[in-house]
């Protein structure tokens, strides 16, 4: 009985956190399939791990580390893997169409000049945060991409609060003057 209880509660948390996770793993990653994985493996590790969570922190700051740590270990196996291999395009094309059924893509009707401008700016805007410092990016991807408030984005990287809105600031001015806009 105890074991329900706790699946279903955890079920509970699962579908409260997804969305956001799937967010934080694609700025990471960019690959949705892969995103997908890393939420998984995040979500099987608290599972495994939710002993040892202490509530000191809010579970969902407990979590969102544990699922970016995850996300950092992919993106240095692929780098390591891409050393040796060939790699493959950025975007699959069920990764575009996912794209243009997105909120942000427009709806699905929408005319195809449209679409194909939204998927340029997407690619601009991802290729210029790709561009930020460690910090500035991660600090731009958890606030803008995670819903984080600068003081849970301090609990998750352990930075001051004011150092984290130094680093929302200058990633924000940095996107503006990569952007064509005002630094």
């Amino acid at each position: 009985g105890a074991m329900d209880e706790a699946r279903e509660r955890f079920g509970g948390l699962v579908t409260a956190q997804q969305q956001r996770a799937l967010r934080i793993a694609y700025q990471y990653l960019r690959d949705s399939a892969e995103a997908d994985e890393a939420v998984q493996d995040a979500f099987v590790k608290v599972f495994a791990h939710i002993s040892s969570y202490r509530e000191a922190w809010p579970f969902e700051v407990w979590f969102t580390r544990i699922l970016i740590n995850g996300c950092l270990d992919r993106r240095k196996a692929r780098a390591r893997r891409d050393r040796w291999f060939v790699s493959s395009t950025d975007a699959t094309p069920a990764d575009e169409a996912r794209a243009a059924m997105s909120p942000a893509g427009g709806p699905p009707d929408a005319n195809p000049e449209g679409r194909l401008l939204a998927r340029e700016r997407r690619g601009r805007l991802a290729a210029a945060v790709d561009r930020l410092d460690g910090r500035q990016r991660t600090v731009f991807m958890l606030c803008h991409y995670g819903d984080c408030t600068p003081r849970e984005v301090s609990a998750i990287t352990g930075l001051n609060e004011s150092t984290v809105r130094v680093h929302l600031f200058r990633a924000a001015r940095k996107l503006r003057g990569l952007l064509g806009g005002k630094p």
